[in-house]
């Protein structure tokens, strides 16, 4: 851990009291700083709460909201919902995984790229659609999104 990052710790635990009820807060807020949980903090925390690593671990992996890896320079996530199923989801998650390299949920060694699913992105009317980076990108093929994703190895952004 570098002298920054020990920093940023230690400012986020210095409005806590140290006690085990504190645990998601302080979680949620190392996370927000830092993207992701990394083993440093989670070490960090154990001794300021004076809780085993291993409870930390099962919290984190417990609830979705966490992430012990960080999330890769551009984020893929792909709608699962009722309207993108129907017309095609689990090909184009198929399609993702195999010219990533990546399974569902995984970041590439690299940081290069995170690929997740979502239950509904709430643009049933691109079905079936994802976001990059945050930006919607509907009406998907597997042809579509092998040319979304060339587009990142070209170094730039596709409005596929």
């Amino acid at each position: 851990m570098d002298e920054w990052e020990e920093e940023v710790l230690r400012e986020i635990l210095s409005f806590y009291r140290g006690e085990r009820s504190e645990l998601i807060p302080i979680l949620l807020e190392i996370q927000a700083n830092f993207g992701y949980l990394p083993k440093e903090a989670i070490l960090f925390v154990s001794e300021f709460l004076n809780v085993p690593e291993g409870h930390i671990y099962s919290v984190a992996s417990f609830y979705k909201a966490f992430r012990l890896l960080p999330l890769g320079k551009n984020r893929i996530t792909i709608c699962r919902g009722t309207a993108c199923h129907i017309r095609g989801a689990h090909q184009i998650l198929q399609e993702a995984e195999k010219v990533l390299g990546l399974k569902e949920g995984e970041t590439s060694s690299d940081l290069k790229y995170t690929l997740d699913t979502v239950a509904c992105l709430g643009c049933c009317a691109l079905a079936p659609c994802l976001t990059l980076d945050g930006k919607v990108h509907g009406l998907m093929s597997p042809e579509k999104i092998k040319t979304v994703l060339a587009s990142l190895e070209d170094g730039g952004e596709s409005d596929v």
